[in-house]
């Protein structure tokens, strides 16, 4: 009798300990906005608590780092080995379980991906209309460049300090949020003005939209640019400027989302077809040290172009017409994009394609080059 009570006594034990070893951590949060700090970079109220995720999984490649979720009541972290798959329970309010799961994924190298779709067209002459941008008399710029006060914020340098006094002043005015809703009203003013009432960011093609006006109302030839990766669907692109500097003669590289410039070994700024071409051919390529994500996490050249932007400089799309409140729906407008797209581009056809919102009343139409100097050509003085 005695021998049977010990037996069961174990297999009690055991199953307790086999109970507090399948035992969830839980973690406790007043708000659905949470910090994570992976590796070396904290991102400050960027992962949203989404409790209907079973379990909403956080992906790293911070091999061998440590990424920990902060919430305003606790933290719990873990150092990342190839096979983790970490699962907590974050308590929100005391009463609303969202099940959570930090997990190792690989970086797929996007960089030697960039290097299949180096091959363009240059010979490809199927039409595109021309170009144009709106002239900073234009009465809405007119107006964008008084009541942001853009002549002190540029500042009375040559043109290039100009560009890129104009480039921070939008970087620091505005906080990026990828995952905001878009505003109705999309031109500069009406853009600022609702980031600072609703205390909220704005999107990367917001942030650009911003500059974009900027620029073209101090007489600045510049277009806003979506960078996207081979994929048909994905879930992240980036939207940054192109900015055409009559000093230098050639196409710069604005990013208002990072604060990013890019250049050369000799320091000479330079374009987004440059940036692309070196990346396939491996040359230098450095990134100004200011860049930075929200003034919370610096950014590297390995991380912001090597990776990230190697992604996204697969395929480019830009409006044909750069202007003020381009991309305010409203009713009867008509929008037209040009991509650019390497030769093993998924989508080839059809070159030029035409739909309309029902529900906007907008009409799109959108062209295909395989010609890069069509889509990078100068713009007219």
């Amino acid at each position: 009798m005695k021998i049977k009570s010990t037996f069961i006594a174990i297999i009690c034990i055991v199953c307790q300990l086999t109970y507090a070893q399948e035992k969830i951590p839980v973690i406790k949060s007043t708000s659905k906005k949470i910090d994570i700090r992976d590796g070396k970079n904290l991102s400050i109220q960027n992962w949203t608590i989404s409790p209907e995720l079973n379990p909403d999984v956080y992906e790293t490649s911070s091999l061998g780092q440590k990424v920990t979720f902060i919430t305003d009541k606790d933290s719990i972290g873990i150092k990342i080995k190839k096979d983790t798959k970490f699962d907590f329970i974050i308590l929100l309010n005391d009463s609303i379980k969202a099940k959570t799961q930090i997990s190792y994924k690989s970086v797929p190298n996007y960089l030697e991906k960039l290097k299949g779709a180096r091959k363009y067209n240059l010979s490809d002459s199927r039409f595109i209309p021309n170009f144009s941008y709106q002239s900073m008399e234009n009465p809405n710029l007119v107006k964008v460049r008084k009541d942001l006060k853009l002549d002190s914020i540029a500042g009375k340098g040559n043109e290039v300090s100009q560009i890129l006094n104009l480039l921070h002043w939008v970087h620091n005015i505005v906080r990026h949020d990828g995952g905001s809703n878009n505003p109705t009203l999309k031109n500069a003013i009406d853009l600022i003005k609702i980031c600072k009432t609703e205390n909220r960011g704005i999107n990367c093609r917001m942030m650009a939209t911003i500059l974009n006006e900027c620029y073209l109302s101090m007489g600045i030839k510049s277009r806003y640019i979506t960078c996207m990766p081979k994929e048909t669907e994905f879930d992240d692109c980036h939207v940054i400027n192109m900015v055409y500097s009559n000093d230098l003669k050639k196409w710069i590289w604005v990013d208002p989302t990072f604060d990013a410039y890019v250049m050369d070994e000799k320091g000479e700024l330079l374009g987004l077809a440059e940036v692309r071409e070196r990346l396939i051919n491996g040359k230098t390529l450095i990134l100004n040290p200011e860049a930075n994500w929200n003034k919370q996490n610096s950014q590297t050249k390995e991380y912001y172009l090597e990776t990230y932007m190697a992604k996204n400089l697969y395929r480019m799309k830009t409006p044909l017409v750069s202007e003020y409140d381009s991309e305010t729906s409203k009713k009867g407008k008509e929008i037209t994009y040009v991509e650019l797209l390497p030769l093993d581009g998924i989508e080839q056809t059809p070159q030029k394609k035409e739909e309309y919102n029902t529900a906007t009343a907008v009409k799109t139409t959108n062209y295909k080059t395989n010609n890069p100097n069509l889509f990078w050509t100068a713009p007219e003085k």
